[in-house]
Order: structure tokens, then sequence, then C-alpha cells
């Protein structure tokens, strides 16, 4: 479980490290992120130990946004002004989220159906279902 954190940590510190070397102007943390997955991509299975430790930050996520929270709550009277452009950000980020996350879904079930259709013996599963 520790080297595992350490993995994620150090993909985060490497991201930081391009992002304020390169000049790049995206956040550390996302090219982090990427490097991971291109990482995980190339070795083609992911670690046990590694899904241990995403399951765990996953299940406890709610905490991680404590100090966002604190964060908006210091600047409560600026958002106090500025409420509107707040409000709309929230429910139009989250709107194109759900959508966004819906489409994905629905694509990758058909394409999964479409995989599942034009395998060997297909056909003769589906016969079996339905009898």
């Amino acid at each position: 479980m520790l080297y595992a954190v350490a993995t994620l940590f150090a993909f985060q510190l490497l991201g930081e490290f391009i992002a304020r070397f390169s000049g790049l102007p995206l956040p550390g943390a996302l090219i982090g992120s990427l490097l991971l997955l291109l990482a995980l991509l190339l070795y083609k299975r992911l670690p046990k130990a590694l899904e241990d430790a995403a399951s765990v930050l996953l299940q406890n996520m709610m905490l991680l946004f404590i100090p966002v929270i604190a964060g908006v709550m210091q600047e409560f009277d600026h958002l106090r002004r500025e409420w509107l452009p707040f409000v709309l950000a929230c429910v139009l980020g989250s709107a194109v989220t759900f959508a966004a996350t819906a489409w994905t879904f629905r694509f990758f079930l058909q394409y999964q159906r479409a995989q599942e259709a034009r395998r060997p013996g297909a056909s003769d599963a589906a016969g079996k279902e339905a009898a």
C-alpha cells in the first residue's frame, strides 16, 4: 500500500515538475495523471497494490474536499457579490459532466454489445438465453 501511494505521489510530483519547467498551461496533477495512465497502458495491467490504494482514496474522497470547502467559505464575501456566475458554473458544469458521462456510458455499452454480437457462438448463447 505504501509503495502504491508513493507511486501516486511520484507521478504527481513528476507532473508538477514538468508543468513548472515546461511552461505548459496545464496543472501538474493533470500531467501526472496522464503520465500514470500512459504508464499503466504500457504496463497492460493494474497492480493490485495500486488498485487497493486507489480504492481507499475513492472511498474517502469526500474527506479530500474539506480543504476546498473551507477555502470557499473563506471567500464567502466575494462569493456573495459574484453568486450568479458561481451558481451558473456549478449548474452548467454538472450538466455537462452528467451528459458526457451518460453519452460515454451509452457509447461503450453499444460497443460492448457489438463486440459480443461479433464473437463466434454469440447467436447460440442468445438462443439459449431466450429459451
